[in-house]
């Protein structure tokens, strides 16, 4: 299939690992050009050595006004044809766990700086009336995951905002939406499976089993596999899908 992608531009958060990685990779496969960020700058070159001719990167955290700066620096000059917002998520914890410190903290982690991202970039796109803009967040924006506290309560927060702008600026060629990730096999799920075992004094094993028996397709979904849909979100072919969230959830949302 042709995603109508090649040599456009694109900025890939969190895309040392995970579903980053995977949706980075996607595109320079198709002969986008990337900008990739990652705090994690051997990943980073990992991934350059794969694709030399369209991945460029930045090596620090997205959520700080310090690498907005420097990706804006990157930006002169260039289209920007999309951006996918992503980076790590908040602790887990339950409600008695967490203080008003990791609130706070996870407010910004969750929330302000996504905010903050696209004031800077959406000048970018109303001036060359494109856009793509897709942001990864988690099946807790479609029912709560046991011992995620933070995110089941922040995440929604950046569904009501993509939802709300997409409504502003659709007029202008720009789309807005959610990728809402279940269970795969990244990072975020080791953590989980740590928490849970914790809590129900079972193994690590017994607790991704846990998991898994959730997923009515059987097994858990890989990152590579949800590039694929990102990768279509952020393609001219998806013009006419704007302010929705999509589950890539193996099942495990009940809601109709």
């Amino acid at each position: 299939m042709d995603f109508q992608i090649k040599e456009q531009y694109f900025l890939v958060g969190g895309a040392g690992s995970g579903f980053g990685r995977a949706i980075a990779a996607a595109l320079a496969a198709e002969d986008a050009q990337v900008l990739a960020v990652s705090r994690t700058e051997e990943k980073l070159i990992e991934l350059q050595k794969s694709f030399p001719k369209q991945i460029k990167y930045i090596a620090g955290d997205i959520t700080t006004a310090e690498v907005h700066e420097m990706i804006m620096k990157q930006l002169v000059g260039k289209k920007l044809s999309g951006v996918l917002v992503n980076a790590g998520g908040p602790p887990t914890g339950q409600f008695e766990e967490i203080s008003m410190e990791q609130w706070e903290q996870g407010w910004n982690t969750v929330v302000k700086w996504k905010i903050q991202l696209i004031k800077l970039l959406l000048p970018h796109f109303i001036d060359n009336k494109y856009g793509r803009i897709v942001f990864i967040e988690s099946v807790s924006v479609k029912q709560p995951v046991a011992n995620l506290i933070l995110s089941n309560s922040l995440r929604p927060a950046i569904v009501g905002f993509a939802k709300t702008l997409a409504q502003e600026v659709a007029g202008n060629g720009i789309t807005l939406n959610v990728l809402a990730p279940g269970y795969h096999s990244t990072a975020a799920m080791e953590r989980l499976f740590k928490k849970k075992s914790e809590l129900e004094n079972i193994s690590i094993d017994e607790a991704k089993h846990a998991f898994e028996k959730e997923i009515i397709v059987g097994e858990m979904g890989t990152p590579e596999e949800m590039a694929v849909l990102a990768l279509w979100l952020l393609s001219p072919l998806s013009r006419f899908v704007t302010g929705q969230t999509f589950s890539h959830d193996g099942g495990i949302v009940k809601g109709i």
